[in-house]
C-alpha cells in the first residue's frame, strides 16, 4: 500500500515564505540592505556659528579622498544660507578610505565631528 502524501496548503507556504524573510532581514540587519542598494554618507558636522567660507574650506581642502565625494552645495543657494553640514557620499569608499576623510576633516577646528548615515538613519 502506498502511503499518501499530503501537499501543503498554497497559503501555508506562503506564511512560510514570508516568515523566512523577515527573519532573513532581521538577522542581517537593515546596514546590508543599504550598502547593497544604498547611498551611505559621512555628514560633516560644524562647531555652532562656522563661516561658510570655513565649512567650504574643509570640504575642498579633503573632496581628493578617493572613493569619496562631496554632495553638490545646491545651485539657488547663497554662501550665507549654506546648510549647517557638509556630506560626502561613501557607499564606495572603503573602510580606510573613510578613515582618511575623517583624518583630513579633523584637521580643522570648526568640525565638530563626523557621523556615518545611511538612508534607514542608521
Amino acid at each position: 500500500m502506498l502511503a499518501s502524501v499530503h501537499v501543503p496548503h498554497p497559503a501555508r507556504i506562503l506564511a512560510a515564505a514570508t516568515a523566512a524573510a523577515a527573519l532573513c532581514a532581521t538577522a542581517t540587519g537593515c546596514g546590508a540592505f543599504d550598502r547593497a542598494f544604498g547611498k551611505q554618507e559621512l555628514v560633516v558636522q560644524f562647531q555652532p556659528n562656522t563661516p561658510a567660507s570655513a565649512m567650504l574650506q574643509a570640504r575642498a581642502a579633503c573632496s581628493h579622498v578617493a572613493g569619496t565625494h562631496p554632495e553638490p552645495i545646491p545651485k539657488h543657494a547663497l554662501a550665507i544660507q549654506l546648510p549647517d553640514d557638509i556630506r560626502y557620499e561613501v557607499g564606495n569608499a572603503s573602510d580606510a578610505q573613510q578613515a582618511r576623510l575623517e583624518q583630513c576633516l579633523s584637521r580643522f577646528p570648526a568640525v565638530a565631528g563626523v557621523e556615518p548615515v545611511s538612508p534607514s538613519g542608521d
